[in-house]
């Protein structure tokens, strides 16, 4: 083969080769909360309902520990295709009396986030009697703060500066307790209500903690660590056909956020949200970005996405989502997912 030719060929199989390389750290993180039918419907999955999910994933997908999960992305390692790992937040004890039996059924592994101090304290919480036999037989547990408080919320006269010192000492009291009672300390937290601003993500992210949100899209060695998203698994989204699709999602490799604060004010002002898209594996004019469900119209300029956001004026947590199928893995769509955060007009932050 004539030296020139073989250039072209070896240049094309490294093309190749960096299209696919997206999707070889790529996972999707499952978030659930209560497995029960004496629940709260929009938090809650059936026991027959979760077993089918488990089902599924066993014939369709790899479950992995998080930790094992988090440690490829951040070392760069790949994974299996179509990795998932399985989380709960709030510690509720229809975890263990439903949730945990199923899952040992199918030996997958899981985590559940908590909040110590609440453990042996509230009826429906787990016990750490609880906690240590589901340890023992596949589980892991990580911070979900103290009390599941609203981490924006500011007390009266609070500066910027005392707040966080305040609630990133409740972050690192939670971690300690949890070393105490467990001997491991993973140092994964999972915002309360899935809330966060820039300076609490990147305080916990110096401090060595990975951060785990409440908004929809795979992870990968590209994702923000300090906001990892978790596809929603309960309530709504609990049907099986639409889960199916989410769990076959890529990250999309996004980058140069604009604006990157998700908190909103009131009287909130439309504006335009922008992010930079790594194209390889994307063709951006199939790219969709949808606000409350509804597609909106996107401008594109090389690899530049200006999404145009109404954000409503009801105090509570909104989103863009944005999708895009993969050029080369066929039915298989990248997802990024940007959240929004609006407090009522006297700095309260809803349930």
């Amino acid at each position: 083969m004539p030296r020139s030719l073989a250039k072209i060929v070896f240049t094309l199989i490294l093309a190749g080769c960096a299209h696919l390389s997206w999707a070889k750290d790529n996972a999707v993180i499952l978030l659930y909360h209560h497995v029960s039918e004496q629940t709260p419907a929009v938090t809650s999955v059936s026991p027959k309902v979760f077993r089918e999910h488990l089902s599924y994933l066993a014939k369709h997908h790899n479950v992995l520990p998080l930790k094992t999960i988090v440690e490829a992305i951040v070392q760069h390692k790949p994974l299996p295709d179509k990795t998932v790992a399985i989380t709960f937040d709030d510690g509720y004890d229809n975890i263990f009396e439903n949730a945990h039996p199923l899952l040992k059924e199918f030996g997958f592994p899981y985590t559940v986030f908590v909040n110590p101090p609440l453990i042996d304290s509230v009826a429906y919480q787990l016990t750490w009697q609880q906690i240590k036999t589901m340890a023992s037989e596949g589980a892991s547990f990580a911070n979900h703060g103290n009390y599941h408080d609203h981490l924006l919320g500011r007390k009266e006269q609070e500066s910027e500066q005392l707040w966080l010192k305040r609630v990133v000492s409740e972050v690192e009291e939670a971690e300690h307790t949890l070393k105490q009672q467990l001997g491991y300390s993973l140092k994964y937290f999972a915002y309360p209500y899935g809330e966060f601003n820039v300076v609490l993500k990147n305080a916990l992210r110096e401090r060595g903690y990975v951060g785990f949100a409440q908004i929809s899209g795979a992870v990968a060695s590209y994702s923000d660590m300090g906001a990892l998203p978790r596809f929603p698994a309960a309530g709504i989204y609990s049907n099986l056909t639409s889960l199916s699709t989410k769990l076959n999602t890529l990250a999309m490799p996004v980058s140069e956020l604009s604006p990157q604060n998700p908190i909103l004010s009131l009287p909130t002002r439309p504006f335009d949200f922008e992010f930079s898209v790594e194209t390889s594996d994307i063709n951006l004019r199939q790219l969709s970005c949808f606000v409350a469900d509804k597609q909106v119209t996107t401008t594109i300029q090389n690899n530049r996405v200006t999404v145009p956001f109404t954000p409503v004026s009801k105090a509570g947590r909104q989103r863009i989502n944005c999708t895009s199928p993969s050029i080369d893995d066929k039915g298989r769509y990248y997802w990024f997912s940007q959240p929004w955060f609006l407090p009522t007009t006297d700095g309260q932050w809803l349930d």
